[in-house]
């Protein structure tokens, strides 16, 4: 944490991000949340999760951290104890988001490839166990946050701002936190997802051989494999949601790796490279809590279809209104 960012752009980009997170992420919930997209219980009770973990990223990481300490520079949510607990909740509610893609992804990898344990896994009520286990183990994981900071003024004998303590890159016990925490996020998750999607798509493609040659020639416009038609719309959404996460998170990986091998904590100015460069990572990152919604229009027929719903309901209802009665 360091004081507030400052610049034309945060103060264009991070309202925006909220003006569009907040909404879109709400507007998921609620359609999810409804079961009409043809999706099977399971797999909705983790994007409804997901959705609401995107949600908590926009209002903690975006808003509480960002928007308010730009707009408004010495609000009390500046003092140490509060700048604190809210970075412990930016830190909580990014691995919230993060592992519930893990576990998703999880998900499809044993409904696609492990026919056997799919109907014990692929449950709602396994979900959920998954859904409240990341939630849980992602809010005692980031406690020790709340003591990484120390006070960047005293003013009047009151401590304002955060500033990581000195020890915290040479201390060997706040060293394991850091090594643990960014393994954590974003690189186990990175080899994890990884790995998943390579073992799907190979389980896909020898599947998909053994079903061609077991149908030969039977397959046809009047006679479609609607389980690999499944397969595929399934697997259309997992590397959707999968690869997002993989692109936006690039960035901030690729910032943690420079400043650990080359012990860069400290940063000339706002135009110093490197610091543009962690800023960056840290836009990319907000921005993966707006994108999954629009995935889903993109990918889902269903979803598009009760988005419209949405959407033009209001408009019905004005009319209605003004014109009708």
């Amino acid at each position: 944490m360091h004081e507030p960012v400052t610049g034309p752009v945060y103060a264009i980009y991070y309202p925006i991000l909220a003006a569009l997170g907040i909404p879109v992420n709400l507007v998921a919930i609620v359609i999810l949340a409804q079961g009409k997209c043809g999706l099977c219980k399971c797999i909705t009770y983790y994007l409804v999760a997901m959705a609401a973990a995107d949600l908590m990223v926009v209002i903690t990481g975006v808003i509480l951290n960002r928007i308010i300490d730009i707009y408004f520079p010495g609000n009390y949510l500046l003092i140490t104890p509060l700048c604190r607990t809210k970075t412990a909740l930016v830190y909580a509610t990014r691995d919230i988001s993060v592992w519930l893609t893990v576990a998703f992804t999880f998900d499809r990898f044993i409904a696609i490839c492990c026919q056997k344990l799919k109907t014990k896994y692929c449950t709602k009520e396994t979900a959920a166990v998954i859904v409240g286990m990341v939630l849980t183990l992602s809010c005692f994981k980031n406690i020790p946050w709340y003591f990484v900071y120390e006070p960047l003024y005293i003013i009047d004998k009151l401590p304002w701002y955060c500033r990581i303590r000195s020890r915290f890159y040479t201390s060997p016990l706040w060293l394991a936190f850091s090594y643990f925490g960014c393994i954590a996020t974003p690189f186990l998750p990175f080899f994890v997802i990884l790995l998943l999607n390579a073992l799907t798509v190979r389980c896909i493609l020898v599947a998909s051989r053994v079903r061609k040659t077991l149908r030969g020639n039977t397959s046809s416009e009047n006679n479609p494999d609607l389980e690999m038609d499944n397969r595929r719309k399934s697997i259309i959404l997992l590397f959707s949601i999968s690869g997002n996460f993989l692109f936006l998170w690039l960035t901030y990986t690729i910032h943690y790796l420079y400043y650990r091998i080359t012990n860069t904590y400290s940063y000339t100015g706002y135009n110093d490279p490197v610091y543009i460069l962690q800023e960056t990572g840290f836009m990319l990152l907000l921005l993966s809590c707006c994108t999954n919604t629009i995935i889903y229009a993109v990918t889902q027929a269903k979803f598009r279809k009760e988005l419209k719903k949405i959407v033009k309901y209001p408009v019905n209802q004005i009319v209605k209104l003004f014109f009708v009665g």
